[in-house]
Parts: structure tokens; C-alpha cells; sequence
């Protein structure tokens, strides 16, 4: 999402006669997009933000910006300059980056920039995005902004605000726009794709996430679509059946669990038990056998006992995943969990207890990727691979990356490739 948000910016700063640089040391404005989902996150923006302040005495005009998440979270904290110790021109919410010609002109007349807003409407619906990946394969479009579900650990509903939803007919003309600049995947982005949702007041229609996601593979039957996240309480029958029906959708879903613990799961206010996610499991199985799946999962949360971390052992193993994000338990002020739960899981314990899901999901990863040696799939080739410039990488429809000999191929070229090896991480392959 901050990915496909940093376009947006780019959209909007070109419009205004500047250039995107690939050099920091070039730029006159620099602005860093952030996360604030983990406190590392915060941590990795502060020490990036102290390493840029040098460029100030080659550049006395330089202009900082912190953008974002963490930008909505720490508001004018981040303008003090005495309490952290280095100097930040432009704080910018997730909602406001129109708003950054403006926001410009404020700094060049000596003042600090702010504006963290956020909308109850959808906001950058107009903009086409400046690609990153001029002449790439893959992009993303976002279709919604905003979360209301409320996890007890999370603070996006806080910093991305309220649910709001694009017209479909934006999207769709996007994708198609996409499709004329060559691109031959699209990624449809949101917190929680399933809460899509769209109401024309003329027409008094209804367009949901399947249906949009059925219009945009519509669009070419030779254009890849995927979606990410959804969540495992909303997560469909009628969604499963238009993933089943067409091919161009990848048979790929990112379903966060999170705990295996249904306990945990309660304190964590995910709305759904353990029983409940294993049968979208089931019910993603049966329509679509060979989909792979792919998943989030913390340790340490709050109250955490070995018993429940047991349990989230034993649902990666009955679950299978391809891959997972793993990730301890970071507490972030002003969250239910921060409010209503103390953070009682020692250091060095949720540290064991990350180390025994990494190790079980790579070995649940190589499994995964062991069964498809012998298989042949039709992979998108996306580049040279970053080991060797005599093998190319691209994806499987699984997301799955594969290696092989390149064979003048260009990127978004459509291979067969037949997979002979692989590491818990990689396929390898001839084509």
C-alpha cells in the first residue's frame, strides 16, 4: 500500500514541474513513506531520517518530509526538533498528499509544513499514478483505503482512518490503461479487500469485492490479477467461486491468522475462533486445490502461554502455509491491546517463540516447494535474476519465484518452465 501511495506522490509532485530522482544526494525534496504497524518500523524511518541530515550542507534548500502512517500517528512530535534531534520540514497524512504543492510553498516561506486530515471519502480515485517500474510487469491498484475492524494490536484504523471504497469503473479503466502501457499483472490493494464495497446513488447498484474483482479479470483473459488481504472473517463463498471460475485470477490468497489460538484470537479481536479460519481453509481447498496459501502470524501477544503458542504450531502444520510474515508482538500506543492488556510476555520468550515459527514455516515452505518439483508452470518473467545475468526470475500463478536459464527472454514474457530444484525460498528450473 505504500508502495502504490509513493506513486500517487510522484503523480502529484510531477504535475508540478519536479522530477523523481534515483539519487538522494540529487534531490531538493526527499520524502520518506512510512509504516507504523511495528515499532521497528518507527525505529528503521528515525535512523534513515538521522542519515539524511547530512545532505543539508550541500543542499541548504533541502526539504524532508515525513510521510504516512507514522506521519498520522506522531503528528507534530515529529516537527520538534529538540526532542529528536534532527530537523523534518513536512509532515503529511496518508489523506493529504494533494495537498503537498501547497505544503512546499509553506516551507520555502520558512515555516513548517502539516496536514494529517484524514477523509471520509475516497481520495485519490482521479490520480493516475507515476509507475516506479516505467515499461515493467506488475502493478498495483489500490481499491480501497481505510480499515474498521479494530485488531487489538493494530493502529491502522487509527492512521488510515475509515473504510471508503473506489468507483469500479475508475479501477477498471486503470487496469485497461495498464494493459495498453504493457503491463501484464495487476495487484489489487486495500487493508481488507473483502470490505469493499461500492453503492452508486443514481443507479442504486451494489458492486462488492467479487464483482470487482470478476469486472477487472474480465478486462483481458491474458492479464493476471491478484488481491491482498483479506481477512479470514470476510473472506467469502462467492469470492472462492470467481477465484475458481477464472484462470487469470492467481490461485494465491494471503489469509492473516495471526494466532492458531482461539483464545489469543479473542484478545486479539479478530472476530473469527481457530475452527472458523481452518473452515475458509477447507472451503478454499475444495474449490481450488492447488491455491496457495500464504499467511501473517505474531508471537508473544499479550498473555500468550506456551500451550497457546503450541496451538499456532500445530495450525501452520495442519494448514500447510507456502509462506508466512512472522513478526514478535510490538505494542503501539493507543491500541485496545495497549489500553486493556499489559504487554507480559517476556523479551527472550517471544524471541524462542518466533524462532520455532520460522523454522517450522521454512520447513513447511520447502515441503510446499518440494511437491512441485516435476511440475511445469507457466511463469511471467519479470528480469534478469540478481545472482546471475545468464538467468532470468519470474512467478509462478502461486507467487512462487522461480529461477531459469535465460534464453533471450524480456520481461512479461509468459514461459513454461519446468521446475527440476528448489530451496525453501526458490524454484529452479529449464524452460
Amino acid at each position: 500500500m505504500n508502495f502504490s501511495d509513493s506513486e500517487i506522490v510522484a503523480s502529484v509532485m510531477t504535475t508540478q514541474e519536479y522530477e523523481v530522482s534515483q539519487k538522494a544526494e540529487l534531490a531538493d525534496v526527499i520524502f520518506l513513506n512510512t509504516c507504523s504497524i511495528r515499532d521497528h518500523a518507527e525505529q528503521r524511518v528515525l535512523n534513515r531520517l538521522r542519515e539524511l541530515q547530512h545532505l543539508r550542507k550541500k543542499n541548504p534548500r533541502l526539504v524532508i518530509g515525513v510521510l504516512g502512517c507514522m506521519a498520522e500517528r506522531l503528528k507534530s512530535t515529529l516537527l520538534e526538533d529538540d526532542k529528536l534531534g534532527m530537523r523534518i520540514d513536512m509532515v503529511v497524512g496518508p489523506d493529504a498528499y494533494r495537498e503537498l504543492p501547497q505544503l512546499l510553498l509553506d516551507v520555502e516561506s520558512g515555516q513548517k509544513a502539516i496536514n494529517v486530515l484524514l477523509s471520509a471519502d475516497e481520495t485519490y480515485a482521479d490520480i493516475a499514478p507515476v509507475r516506479y517500474t516505467e515499461g515493467g510487469v506488475s502493478a498495483f491498484i489500490s481499491i480501497m483505503r481505510g480499515c474498521e475492524n479494530f485488531c487489538a494490536y493494530c493502529v491502522v484504523p487509527f492512521t488510515r482512518g475509515k473504510e471508503r471504497s473506489r468507483d469500479p469503473r475508475t479501477i477498471v479503466n486503470e487496469t485497461r490503461q495498464l494493459l495498453e502501457a504493457g503491463y501484464r499483472e495487476v495487484t489489487l490493494l486495500g487493508q481488507n479487500v473483502n470490505s469493499y464495497a461500492w453503492r452508486n446513488s443514481q443507479s442504486e447498484t451494489h458492486t462488492g469485492f467479487s464483482a470487482l474483482l470478476e469486472k477487472v479479470a474480465l478486462t483481458d483473459p491474458g492479464l493476471r490479477v491478484r488481491f491482498a488481504t483479506s481477512h479470514p472473517k470476510d473472506i467469502s463463498d462467492e469470492l472462492i467461486d470467481v477465484m475458481a471460475r477464472h484462470t487469470n485470477i492467481c490461485p494465491s490468497i494471503h489469509l492473516p491468522v495471526q494466532s492458531g489460538s482461539s483464545s489469543v484470537l479473542e484478545r486479539m479481536n479478530r472476530k473469527y475462533s481457530r475452527e472458523d479460519y481452518l473452515e475458509r481453509i477447507r472451503a478454499i481447498r475444495r474449490a481450488i486445490p492447488d491455491c496457495a496459501i500464504s499467511t501473517d502470524i505474531i508471537a508473544g501477544f499479550c498473555g500468550e502461554t506456551d500451550e497457546e503458542h503450541q496451538e499456532t504450531l500445530s495450525l501452520m502444520n495442519e494448514v500447510g502455509y507456502d509462506f508466512a510474515f512472522m513478526f514478535k508482538y510490538s505494542e503501539r500506543p493507543g491500541t485496545l491491546a495497549a489500553k486493556k492488556y499489559a504487554d507480559d510476555v517476556p523479551e527472550d520468550v517471544k524471541t524462542r517463540r518466533l524462532d520455532d515459527i520460522i523454522k517450522l514455516q521454512q520447513a513447511l515452505s520447502l515441503k510446499s516447494n518440494r511437491r512441485d518439483v516435476g511440475k511445469s508452470f507457466e511463469v511471467l518473467v519479470e528480469g534478469p535474476s540478481k545472482r546471475s545475468p545468464e538467468v532470468v526470475m519470474g512467478r509462478t500463478p502461486h507467487n512462487k519465484v522461480v529461477v531459469f536459464p535465460d534464453k533471450g527472454y524480456q520481461a512479461g514474457d509468459y514461459v513454461n518452465v519446468r521446475i527440476n530444484d528448489c530451496s525453501s525460498a526458490t524454484l529452479k528450473g529449464e524452460s
